[in-house]
């Protein structure tokens, strides 16, 4: 219909000079190629005659209904957060989990959600309960209610004064329906997007967008399934879980606007801190029972777990059987130190993943020793034991080093590279007032331009394909020479003697051991690391690198491990003046 309409107009653009002209809904010319708008019109002719006020009459007709269209349906913005925990379930669904994980457990903590915060399932919602105590306040400060109050009555009590209410002042206000447009808010596309205030989020467990990948994580851990929180958040980087501008596929009907925007983008990806403390909350908001137990044959468990970041981390299977001992001398392999438990004081850390890393390191520092002296010196004898080429290759840690190190900083280079050409603004403008959708809209004009034109003069290269999605992030190959594969070496080397599994090591160095305050702690890994040896603080980037958390978190963990295989605390020092490293005797394993 455009090529019809616009066929007879040749006058090229004023801006690009092509000819290429298309048609605006409002019935406006404008350039298809830099998107410039002219004063021109679609002209409307009838098959009698034509008149000028037809062709006013038709095109204001035309805006009207565009702007009725705009404006879109009423709704809550639990449908929007609804919408995207759909998304996000069938992208989690695809990587092969269970299938009672979307249909099943995670439909169940979500109806049990709405219900609780009275978003749903309920007769007296959340926004209309807003409503009566904003009412009642101003009609009578004495018998006012806040928001607190609310939540802390029954479903029976609620009722009760509701109906007292009915006689009261307020009566002719809540019989009005909750849709109407006095109550609608006139900045918000939302019913309730002015109710949705970090204050009462805080109070009634608002949702907000890390919340849907706390349910997300809540059911993968319901089931027990592979897909640990760091890993979660590493697809959700690597967009194969949408959360990122992810409201540009709400439905048409589904208008975002005013401070829907605020709440529904994202500029940033959450921590694993982050999210855990989402599921603690919403775990004791729910009163969830206890979660099933991870036993020893559950891929959560840290014998199981180990084994994934072995062979990630690129070291020999024979590690294996020393972090078996680990586990069980720590007691960290014990069901009851595993299994979350909401109602549990003090709450049980869910974060598995973290500790499996940190007691490899633990594993590494009892084999290795790690302070730049012990296992240089090792290296140069499996090196010479390693040119007569007989029987299984010794494990070299030098050449490791520089396999890693190498294998590191290519994947961090892509890391950024990524993170600069991510695209934080979708597609789809969005107006936060009806004042300045005018000037979004020009600015976003001109940024398509700007972009193609870019484009065009520098022949920018095209992007490689998204990779699928994996669990490991490392590839190794035995045949390679930029990536051999260590798996199969033997730690024959750093072993005495004739001896089976004891090692050669017989020191472990540590910082001091004094248990903090978690409230009050910052982490201990700013002092100590220019005292600490330069192969744990590689170590220490490896893991964290794998995790995608901060090497801090990483550190504090292993001191934790590291309490629990000693058992025994350091004396006491100074907050400003830790000391440097504490040697102990290897504990019999």
């Amino acid at each position: 219909m455009d090529e019809e309409d616009t066929r007879d107009y040749r006058e090229p653009c004023a801006q690009c000079s092509e000819v290429t002209w298309g048609i605006t809904d409002e019935g406006k010319f404008y350039c298809r190629s830099c998107h410039n708008v002219i004063e021109k019109t679609k002209e409307v002719t009838t098959a009698d005659s034509f008149t000028a006020n037809a062709r006013i009459f038709s095109i204001s007709k035309g805006l009207r209904k565009k702007k009725k269209l705009e404006q879109g349906r009423e709704w809550y913005l639990c449908e929007g957060f609804q919408f995207i925990l759909k998304l996000q379930a069938d992208a989690i669904q695809a990587l092969g989990v269970c299938p009672q994980f979307k249909d099943e457990i995670l439909c169940n903590l979500w109806r049990r959600y709405l219900q609780k915060s009275r978003q749903g399932y309920t007769k007296k919602p959340l926004e209309d309960m807003m409503r009566i105590s904003k009412v009642s306040e101003s009609s009578q400060s004495s018998d006012s209610q806040s928001l607190d109050g609310w939540s802390s009555l029954s479903e029976s009590e609620l009722e009760e004064r509701q109906s007292d209410e009915n006689s009261g002042p307020a009566s002719t206000s809540r019989s009005r329906s909750p849709l109407s447009d006095d109550f609608t808010s006139v900045c918000s596309g939302s019913v309730d997007g002015r109710f949705h205030r970090p204050q009462r989020q805080r109070a009634r467990m608002l949702l907000s967008m890390p919340m849907t990948l706390a349910f997300c994580s809540m059911s993968l851990l319901w089931l027990r399934e592979s897909i640990t929180l760091s890993e979660l958040l590493r697809f959700v980087v690597e967009g194969h879980i949408p959360y990122i501008n992810v409201y540009q596929s709400f439905p048409e009907e589904l208008k975002l606007y005013g401070k829907d925007t605020h709440i529904f983008r994202v500029d940033s990806f959450p921590s694993c801190e982050s999210i855990q403390q989402h599921i603690y909350k919403i775990a004791a908001f729910l009163d969830l029972p206890r979660f099933p137990e991870i036993t020893e044959n559950c891929v959560l468990h840290p014998n199981i777990l180990c084994i994934k970041y072995l062979m990630e981390a690129n070291l020999p299977d024979e590690i294996h059987s020393y972090i078996w001992r680990v586990v069980k001398r720590t007691g960290m392999g014990e069901e009851a130190s595993l299994t979350f438990d909401p109602l549990a004081k003090p709450m049980i850390p869910i974060n598995y993943d973290i500790k499996a890393a940190s007691i490899v390191i633990v594993t590494l520092k009892l084999i290795f020793k790690l302070d730049d002296e012990f296992e240089w010196s090792l290296s140069n004898d499996a090196e010479s034991v390693n040119r007569n080429k007989e029987g299984v290759e010794i494990f070299n840690f030098r050449k490791w080093y520089k396999t890693m190190k190498q294998a590191l900083d290519k994947a961090n280079e892509g890391v950024e590279e990524d993170v600069a050409r991510y695209m934080w603004q979708c597609k789809k403008p969005i107006f936060y007032s009806s004042k300045t959708r005018s000037v979004v809209v020009k600015r976003k004009r001109m940024v398509v331009n700007l972009q193609q034109q870019f484009k065009k003069l520098t022949g920018s290269v095209p992007r490689t394909p998204q990779q699928p999605p994996s669990s490991f992030q490392f590839t190794w190959d035995e045949e390679s020479q930029d990536k051999p594969c260590f798996h199969g070496h033997s730690l024959r080397a750093f072993l005495k003697e004739g001896a089976v599994c004891d090692l050669l090591n017989t020191g472990y160095w540590h910082t001091a051991l004094k248990q903090c305050r978690k409230e009050y702690c910052k982490g201990h890994l700013q002092l100590e690391e220019p005292h600490l040896p330069r192969s744990y603080i590689f170590i220490l980037n490896v893991f964290s690198f794998m995790l995608k958390v901060d090497s801090a978190l990483l550190h504090a963990e292993v001191h934790e491990t590291e309490r629990l295989l000693l058992k025994e605390k350091a004396p006491a020092t100074s907050s400003g003046k830790r000391r440097r490293r504490v040697l102990h005797l290897i504990p019999c394993l």
